[in-house]
């Protein structure tokens, strides 16, 4: 059985990490209030000229345990590991890397996981391309974000002036148009290009300043191959080359460089996914298509439905899955802390279907092109949850 990690919302996990950020850059306060990063506190930050977060999507904190058999892939990042941190719940790019672009949890951003059901438009949506699943689309990408998102960028809150490094395939997307308002957005092709503008803004003269960079290739690598894959481990290892050369580059400019992810990754068999359109008796209880993740899937099913539900899926799956009222997890706190956001109870449906183990699920819909997926995230196994938090002053 594996170590299940619950999101740290009080000084331990990402958003707090984003409170001490956004306190040092002179943040207004955001509602309802995060304790700062305790083992980074906005004191140390605020001291430098250059504050730079680097978010490498994908990279989990076991990455770095000495009995990891490839933590030699990464040792000019593991050199200035502080400790690590959670991620958000669901552990995924859509919430986590949602909580590094507006500074708030999910509680509060109301991101949710890859696909969300939008009570607003009336459908389901892939959030980061912001497109439908099998439906043909009410609207355009472009038309999307002020219809759906009602929080301003972490950037804008900033009184420094902020500068966003973002992948040229995404930088342009409606997605990260809004969520890199009030900052300058610099696409960028590979990852030495990434840090070469990253050292041109901290050694020119100027105010002080922040820096975001977001870096993808490992997450997509993992995905694809798996996390251990010679395709995975490569990709990381010349990431780590570069990371070592811009610290040298950036020698001399006054800078914090914190670098951290938005979830780690377990590879997941194909024999423990559940292909939940192979059993139509209980599909015919779903009012709509499985949202969310392969690890923690969302279903919204009719009041007078539930109980038949609830216990065919514990009877047929009780060993794959931990079913949960989804109103029971927001009164926990695995989004963030109370209040939460009034759509949140929307997009998460009556139940959250949290996947044990390396056990996945899927609702395949007709004519939609099924796809293989070894690298996963999302749940709350420590490999999933735990990411590093590396950090040094030049």
């Amino acid at each position: 059985m594996s170590t299940t990690v619950l999101p740290d919302y009080s000084g331990g996990g990402i958003v707090n990490l984003l409170h001490s950020i956004g306190v040092a850059c002179g943040a207004a306060p955001a509602h309802p209030a995060y304790a700062q990063c305790h083992a980074l506190p906005a004191v140390q930050l605020a001291a430098a000229r250059s504050i730079v977060c680097i978010v490498i999507d994908g990279l989990g904190e076991q990455r770095f345990n000495a009995q990891h058999p490839n933590a030699c892939d990464c040792p000019n990042l593991a050199r200035h590991r502080l400790g690590g941190l959670t991620s958000v719940f669901p552990s995924t790019t859509a919430s986590a890397v949602g909580a590094y672009m507006t500074g708030l949890a999910p509680a509060q951003s109301a991101l949710t996981g890859w696909r969300m059901y939008l009570q607003e438009i009336g459908q389901t949506l892939a959030i980061l391309p912001l497109t439908p699943r099998c439906e043909v689309a009410k609207h355009t990408p472009a038309e999307l974000p002020p219809l759906l998102f009602d929080h301003p960028s972490f950037f804008s809150r900033l009184q420094r002036t902020s500068v966003v490094f973002s992948p040229r395939a995404i930088a342009g997307s409606p997605f990260n148009v809004w969520h890199t308002r009030g900052a300058e957005v610099i696409a960028y092709g590979r990852a030495d290009e990434m840090f070469a503008g990253l050292v041109e803004r901290m050694h020119a003269p100027g105010p002080p300043r922040y820096l975001y960079a977001y870096w993808g290739d490992l997450d997509t690598a993992a995905h694809q191959a798996g996390t251990e894959s010679e395709l995975a481990r490569a990709t990381l290892a010349a990431f780590d080359a570069a990371f070592g050369r811009f610290l040298a580059d950036a020698a001399g400019s006054d800078a914090w460089i914190v670098a951290s992810a938005d979830h780690g990754f377990i590879d997941a068999p194909k024999e423990r996914l559940i292909a939940l359109d192979e059993h139509p008796d209980i599909v015919g209880l779903l009012e709509r298509p499985l949202c969310g993740e392969r690890r923690v899937a969302y279903a919204c099913v009719a009041a007078a439905q539930r109980a038949e539900f609830a216990a065919k899926l514990r009877q047929r799956f009780g060993h794959a899955l931990h079913l949960h009222h989804s109103a029971d997890l927001i009164a926990a706190g695995w989004y963030g802390n109370a209040p939460a956001h009034p759509k949140l109870a929307s997009r998460i449906g009556d139940f959250a279907l949290v996947m044990k183990d390396d056990w996945t699920i899927v609702d395949w819909q007709p004519g939609e092109k099924r796809h293989d997926m070894i690298g996963v995230h999302g749940g709350i196994s420590a490999a999933e949850m735990r990411v590093p938090l590396i950090a040094t002053r030049l």
